[in-house]
């Protein structure tokens, strides 16, 4: 049997704008003249991350990005993370935010903060678009949160299922076969 995909809006392309200009602007004030590192956890946070970038007015801002996964093919993070693509940048004494597409059960973020503070940085804090606290298994708190959404499968807005669906430039819930994934 195919699968058929249906998708229901969750978060819309101009709600999805206005958070990240909000974020920008409170991610400038509290980085201006910082030595300041965004760090994307690819492949999610690369519309985000790149919408982001354009919203914060800051003068020593470097960018770079690791691959990290949790999740495989499946639409439930396995709890094993494995690193795909470490960094190259030199982190030390500079202010890293991680900026992700989603935190969800908090095993990834709480391994990459400790991880990236191992490379004697100033400070690593958590950006996020996405936070779904139902599913936390850490005590990790993002330190700048866009939307809390349920815990249901979403993709759109760079987030995928199986490697589809980045594309769509609204946040949906992905529904199988007539049935939330």
């Amino acid at each position: 049997m195919t699968e058929q995909y249906s998708f229901e809006t969750l978060i819309s392309r101009e709600a999805l704008a206005a958070k990240v200009a909000e974020l920008g602007k409170q991610i400038s004030e509290d980085y201006r003249d910082k030595d300041t590192v965004f760090m994307g956890i690819l492949k999610g946070c690369f519309v985000f991350m790149a919408d982001l970038v354009r919203q914060v007015k800051i003068e020593r801002l470097e960018v770079c990005f690791m691959a990290v996964s949790s999740y495989g093919s499946g639409t439930r993070s396995t709890g094993n993370i494995v690193i795909k693509r470490d960094l190259e940048a030199d982190l030390t004494g500079k202010h890293v935010l991680i900026v992700e597409d989603i935190v969800d059960s908090g095993h990834t973020l709480t391994y990459l903060k400790k991880y990236l503070s191992n490379r004697q940085t100033a400070s690593v804090k958590v950006c996020t678009i996405l936070d779904k606290p139902s599913r936390r298994e850490t005590d990790l708190v993002p330190d700048y949160r866009g939307f809390e959404i349920p815990d249901a499968f979403v993709v759109g807005y760079g987030l995928d299922y199986d490697e589809q669906f980045r594309e769509l430039p609204d946040l949906c819930i992905l529904h199988r076969n007539g049935e939330k994934a």
